[in-house]
């Protein structure tokens, strides 16, 4: 397990070590864009399978950071994908519904045709095609995380701002299949377990919505008045340009036997005190 101390890492440690041996590794332990200590690594862990949480997120700043983007997200997985290639082991790799350009007009599936608009969505596109070179792999698209710690997603940050008493921006031209990390890491079990075809996968909470919507939810859960301050994404001066429709269907993963519940069910245990 490749990442550990990051949102996704912890929340994946914590599932599979319930009931498997898990190698956690966090940066300071294990740099991923060494391609040397990767292989060391593996050749002497000799894993089951590879679970890589390590990426580089800073969006806005990967377009000033084009190299460091490209070795986390591109190169990183393609030592990972070499190393699962020698060890004879499963690649699940990460990957984010910034592949696509938000041009959409209903709900990404995997055979959508990827146009990322931004240095970090080129880089983690190039990691997606890398991890494909691993004989065993599932890619996993994942979007709009949120829960566990460290607390530092979207939805996360409304909530915070919300039981606070301010006024969370929320953009109202941005649509979402928001993520709760602890479903993404029981269906990355299941994935696992079940040896479903090796693929591409959307592996969010099911639904979409902006937002403003998502907020006007976290306010109910939170049994808070949904004061917002609500603002167009296209008004927004962002440094890397973000794709405004972000939808992602999840339905080949429940063609695969895997379900994951409702957005609006993993707000609810998501924001549960």
């Amino acid at each position: 397990m490749t990442g550990a101390a990051g949102q996704l890492g912890r929340a994946i440690v914590t599932r599979f070590g319930r009931a498997h041996d898990v190698l956690a590794a966090t940066r300071a332990e294990l740099d991923v864009t060494r391609h040397a200590d990767v292989q060391r690594v593996a050749a002497a862990w000799r894993p089951d399978a590879i679970v890589n949480c390590a990426a580089y997120n800073a969006v806005d700043r990967a377009e000033d950071e084009a190299a460091a983007a490209l070795a986390g997200n591109a190169l990183a997985v393609r030592s990972l994908a070499r190393a699962a290639m020698d060890a004879g082991c499963v690649l699940v790799h990460y990957s984010t519904d910034f592949v696509f350009d938000g041009t959409a007009r209903e709900p990404y599936d995997e055979a959508a045709a990827p146009a990322p608009l931004s240095v970090y969505g080129q880089s983690k596109l190039l990691g997606e095609w890398f991890a494909l070179d691993a004989p065993r792999h599932y890619v996993l698209r994942v979007a709009s995380l949120f829960g566990g710690e460290p607390r530092h997603g979207s939805l996360d940050r409304i909530a915070d701002a919300l039981r606070q008493g301010r006024r969370p921006r929320v953009f109202t031209d941005r649509i979402v299949s928001p993520a709760f990390v602890e479903d993404v890491a029981d269906a990355t079990e299941r994935i696992l377990l079940a040896a479903v075809p090796s693929g591409v996968y959307h592996c969010v909470n099911s639904g979409h919505a902006s937002w403003h919507e998502v907020a006007i939810e976290i306010a109910r859960v939170l049994g808070v008045d949904p004061v917002l301050d609500p603002v167009a994404a296209r008004d927004v001066p962002f440094t890397a340009p973000r794709p405004r429709y972000c939808a992602l269907s999840n339905a080949r993963l429940r063609a695969a036997g895997i379900a994951l519940p409702s957005w609006q069910d993993a707000v609810q245990r998501g924001l549960r005190p």
